[in-house]
């Protein structure tokens, strides 16, 4: 079988597996979402925590939810990283120094799990499994409570209520997050995944020498790390390290468990507004970006010219043979167009054309499918910009479900859009022009400026993925990256909560012959051209460059 077929099978296997898990899995998180009884085990985490998941929110109040929980998560996660050194189960690894433990807490926080340490070496049995485990789960959590509250905004009509932030953060933990990944690490674990809490151990000879190996709870670290669309690798080499990924049906897997809740919230957005078409319109724009983001890559990868790729039939430098150019392309898209940064291959290696699909992804927003929840939101955000666009051709008011998009609205829309942009290319831009960061860059020319563009759009958009050529646990970098993190995570959310809770206190419009018809082949064909006609015209100049310009001089 060419390499080719078996890149184009297993994307078909995985298309059949999403297309299984779309309906239940939506129909499910919607009953989640909408139902008003509380399990035993979430009453006692309520009256754990003080609060009261009956109570509504107008968005001011379920931001400062939000806000609150994220701050503490972040003051928490850093002193566990601190502490490190007297803790039991460090494995001997001494506490994190200050920047890299506030970059690693605003990371994971943010969902992002940008790692500048080598994970086997740095961090413990408590700080991986009590901390960044945690926050696998809970910060997931917290972009799909915020998802379902834009939802609730296009579903409610004269009331500014959004639903209790408490009881959705809990919810989507204990009854969809958790359930899950109980099953993938079991699935995990039978493929050859690890699943303990060994301590570190030296085995056979390696150049001369011993080799020294960690245990750990890799297996439901791993699931949660896909499943939440988080990336963060117990070990270094992520994804392409064979306790994390142990063959090509858990490299298939994997992929599968990035992608499966992302695109299962289009269904549960059209259940929860009563018009399963218009989530049918989100996937559809979803799954256009998507597919076509995978042939490129793939085409890039095994046709790139030169001789001594095309002798290795394709890209294969810095690819597992084990997977192949066919299942690294399709991971490193589902993890680029996702917030989820894990890799199963060494980005920097692939080709200039391939690292500029991988940068474009992410500059899309991470909308096709996206993060989890995060992806529906900011989806939904360039949907109300396409209807904008659509209501200026003809001259009358944009409305989306039934919802006037006036100036409040599209001023909100227009800042969610503008924010990240601003942070990736300032931070890049200053990156570049201080003497002391680009010495981190491994490569000079286009390649080195693709390094420290990728880091700071992988950070700003909480990928969390990374070229690798680039030293970032620098101060500068630590630090910087950071910012970019909680500032790329939290004020989206900010103009989010705030659209959503302006859409729930309108009353509903009726449809009229002039009303475009959002559920249609024709608006979703203008979402997608709106989506990358404006991320086009954001990020040209700085693609080209780095890895245009790179490509085209290969």
């Amino acid at each position: 079988m060419s390499p080719v077929l078996a890149g184009v099978l297993q994307l078909l296997a995985l298309i059949a597996a999403l297309a299984l898990a779309y309906r239940p899995l939506g129909d499910y998180m919607a009953r989640v979402y909408s139902s008003e009884k509380h399990y035993r085990p979430e009453k006692w985490i309520y009256k754990a925590i003080g609060a009261n998941p009956t109570t509504e929110m107008r968005w001011p109040a379920y931001l400062r939810g939000v806000l609150a929980f994220s701050a503490v998560s972040v003051l928490f996660l850093y002193a566990l990283q601190r502490l490190q050194g007297v803790l039991p189960g460090s494995l001997g690894f001494q506490s994190i120094d200050p920047d890299q433990a506030f970059n690693t807490a605003a990371s994971f926080v943010a969902n992002t799990n940008w790692q500048s340490y080598y994970g086997e070496q740095a961090m413990g049995h408590v700080v991986q499994t009590g901390g960044l485990a945690v926050q696998n789960f809970v910060s997931a959590a917290v972009g799909m409570a915020v998802a379902v509250a834009l939802v609730r905004g296009f579903a409610r009509s004269r009331t500014g209520e959004l639903g209790n932030f408490w009881a959705d953060l809990v919810r989507g933990t204990v009854r969809i997050l958790l359930p899950i990944a109980v099953i993938g690490a079991i699935v995990l674990v039978a493929c050859g995944a690890i699943q303990n809490f060994a301590g570190i151990h030296e085995v056979g000879q390696f150049m001369g020498g011993t080799q020294q190996w960690n245990g750990g709870a890799v297996a439901s670290q791993e699931v949660i790390k896909e499943l939440g669309t988080n990336g963060g690798g117990y070990f270094n080499a992520n994804s392409a390290h064979p306790f994390e990924n142990p063959n090509p049906f858990s490299n298939l897997f994997e992929i599968f468990l990035i992608l499966v809740i992302p695109f299962a919230l289009t269904r549960t957005f059209g259940r929860m507004v009563g018009n399963l078409r218009q989530g049918y319109a989100i996937l559809a724009t979803m799954a256009t970006i998507w597919l076509g983001f995978t042939a490129l890559m793939m085409w890039a990868e095994f046709a790139h010219h030169g001789p001594a790729l095309q002798a290795a039939g394709g890209a294969m430098e810095g690819k597992e043979t084990r997977f192949g150019i066919g299942a690294s392309a399709i991971f490193s898209v589902a993890t680029t167009l996702t917030s989820t940064g894990a890799v199963n291959s060494f980005h920097s290696s692939y080709t200039g054309l391939g690292g500029g699909i991988q940068l474009l992804g992410m500059q899309l927003g991470e909308i096709a499918p996206g993060g989890v929840g995060s992806g529906l939101y900011g989806m939904l955000i360039m949907a109300i910009i396409a209807v904008f666009i659509a209501g200026l051709m003809v001259g009358r008011t944009p409305e989306y479900l039934g919802k006037k998009i006036g100036t409040r609205e599209i001023k909100l829309a227009a800042c969610y859009i503008l924010i990240t942009p601003a942070l990736v290319l300032c931070f890049t831009a200053a990156a570049m022009a201080l003497p002391t960061p680009p010495h981190s860059m491994l490569n000079s020319g286009a390649h080195g400026f693709s390094e420290v563009l990728y880091a700071y759009t992988s950070g700003a958009n909480n990928n969390g993925s990374a070229f690798a050529g680039l030293n970032a646990d620098t101060q500068w970098f630590n630090s910087t990256i950071g910012i970019a993190m909680l500032l790329g995570r939290f004020l989206p959310m900010v103009f989010v909560l705030a659209l959503a809770g302006s859409l729930a206190e309108q009353k509903p419009v009726p449809e009229s012959a002039g009303t475009l018809r959002t559920d249609k082949p024709l608006y979703t064909g203008l979402l997608v051209g709106t989506i990358l006609i404006v991320t086009g015209l954001t990020y040209f100049p700085a693609l080209a460059l780095g890895p245009l310009a790179e490509g085209l001089a290969s």
